[in-house]
């Protein structure tokens, strides 16, 4: 009977302690979520910042030109 409680006692002491684990995680994850909410990635940058992307105003590329493009940098 004394090895039965024993087990029961281990049993639960196992339980309590992952269930304090996954809330912990739990929690973690919710907090680093809320932390990276609110972070403005797309900010405009300040300083001597510089463009690095141009954007193309030129005439339309047709189907092969964009098939090409995409076998040239195999993406």
């Amino acid at each position: 009977m004394k090895s039965l409680l024993t087990v029961v006692f281990q049993t639960i002491k196992v339980f309590l302690i992952f269930m304090g684990c996954t809330l912990l995680f739990y929690y973690g994850i919710l907090w680093i979520s809320a932390e990276y909410e609110s972070y403005h990635r797309y900010d405009e940058p300040k300083g001597k910042a510089v463009k690095v992307i141009k954007m193309e105003t030129e005439e339309e590329r047709t189907m092969v030109d964009r098939l090409m493009l995409f076998y040239h940098f195999g993406e």
